[in-house]
């Protein structure tokens, strides 16, 4: 749409997200071109000139549009194996059918969980991918065209693992790169692909995959390279007990020691899980403005506990929400994972004050922007800011008796999107994606997944 063209949405509550967390229960949003130009109480100004279109959002609840901060988009075509394993043992399990995708099969798998999280109100997605197989392609290229395609703002996090099974790992030979290859390929990636201007649609950041997969050599080279280029960076980090006992082993310290000892705490750097964290650990991620991904349905699907949320958010961390690979989280949708985070935490030491709504909302959308560097683009709803927003049903019987519309949104059952709009263009309408043909894609990751099994079954 044109700078200069307008769509104006009215007759909405709005929960802008704002500093003050200012909202409105009957408003109005003009977008202008790719940017939010007003909103308010009450109906637009009249003379608005060049409107393009406009909206009646009479029952719904207008949002910025969520923000994914971790997934690994590949996984979409290895759903459902594995379901009653921890992490370590659902990595052995998984990364002999992982490490034998191409790039037909990430295409397809990375489109399947963009639309996935599109179709449920993310704007804004990150993909962290780390396998590359011997010959598979230009799968960084296959991710980001997805994307592209889909409509979304995104990061691709560019991973590497150069500690393979030989090294004393658990990813076979034949998937990691060389510590040289890994580190060359993640530049040319960032070379080609980051965009560092404002309102940017694909970003990249530099991302070795976790302690136990990558060489001491690789998270510190990749760190300096990182800034280097002026990119974040992106790891896991202190997802579970075992981890911390190998960095122990190991390193003879914990996770968080040992990633500040490699520069990789900062505010350039956001990690997810980091669900076994002290308070001296949390104490160096405020310190150090190091962001979190918090996938709460994934550490449970794993076992891998409680992240300190609560605790986190009072010391200052930035954190957001992430869906996490599709593998330990099947849904594969976001919106969810507000609910999921606000219940989850209320069974830690906090309690029923652990999160309230309006907290679990910001971490999917101010939250997310913040921990992906984007705050001053996206994450709320402001003059000025980029037009990615949501427009969320919420009078309809699942919701319609709930007076609050962000308590509705939280705590109640999944809400249609009517619409959800990025840079200013529509990309879902009615619960359906414009960009893409859902059918085709569902029929094109069904045929690479079954692919992908026939070829690991063969070993």
């Amino acid at each position: 749409m044109a700078a200069d063209r307008r769509i104006v949405i009215e007759n909405c509550a709005i929960a802008t997200v704002d500093a003050t967390d200012t909202e409105y229960a009957s408003g109005h949003v003009v977008l202008a071109g790719n940017r939010i130009e007003s909103l308010g109480e009450g109906r637009a100004p009249e003379g608005l000139e060049d409107v393009a279109r406009r909206i009646d959002a009479s029952g719904h609840l207008v949002t910025p549009g969520l923000i994914n901060t971790h997934h690994h988009f590949y996984q979409w075509i290895t759903r459902g194996l594995a379901t009653d394993h921890n992490l370590f043992d659902w990595l052995v399990a998984l990364y002999p059918v992982w490490a034998r995708i191409d790039e037909p099969m990430v295409r397809a798998a990375a489109r399947g969980s963009l639309a996935m999280m599109a179709r449920g109100g993310v704007t804004t997605a990150m993909d962290h991918h780390y396998v590359f197989p011997h010959g598979s392609g230009d799968l960084s290229g296959a991710i980001i065209g997805a994307a592209r395609e889909m409509g979304v703002r995104f990061t691709l996090a560019r991973g590497s693992m150069d500690r393979s099974e030989k090294d004393g790992g658990l990813p076979p030979d034949f998937a990691v790169e060389t510590l040289e290859d890994a580190l060359a390929a993640t530049e040319e990636t960032v070379r080609e692909h980051h965009d560092a201007s404002f309102g940017a649609m694909t970003q990249v950041a530099v991302a070795p995959c976790s302690p136990f997969s990558v060489s001491t050599e690789l998270l510190r080279d990749g760190a300096q390279l990182a800034r280097r280029l002026g990119v974040r960076l992106h790891t896991h980090g202190s997802e579970t007990v075992e981890e911390e006992k190998f960095c122990h082993e190991l390193f003879g310290m914990g996770p968080t020691d040992y990633f500040e000892s490699t520069g990789w705490l900062g505010e350039d750097v956001w990690m997810a899980h980091c669900v076994h964290m002290n308070d001296s650990d949390i104490a160096a991620f405020a310190r150090s403005r190091t962001g979190v991904a918090h996938c709460p349905s994934s550490n449970a699907r794993l076992a891998a506990g409680i992240a300190r949320v609560p605790d986190m958010l009072a010391a200052g961390v930035p954190v957001g929400l992430g869906v996490d690979g599709t593998a330990s989280n099947e849904s594969g949708e976001l919106h969810t994972e507000l609910r999921n985070a606000l219940l989850i935490n209320r069974l830690g030491a906090h309690k029923e004050r652990a999160l309230n709504a309006r907290q679990a909302l910001r971490l999917g959308t101010y939250g997310g922007a913040q921990v992906l560097g984007r705050a001053s683009e996206t994450g709320s709803l402001e003059p000025g800011k980029l037009a990615d927003l949501v427009l969320w049903k919420l009078d309809t019987l699942a919701h319609a008796s709930i007076a609050d519309p962000v308590t509705a949104l939280v705590f109640g059952a999944a809400a249609p999107v009517t619409a959800s709009f990025v840079n200013g263009r529509q990309i879902v309408e009615d619960g359906r994606l414009l960009t893409v043909d859902e059918d085709a894609v569902a029929r094109a990751t069904r045929d690479e997944a079954r692919r992908l099994a026939e070829i690991a079954a063969r070993g």
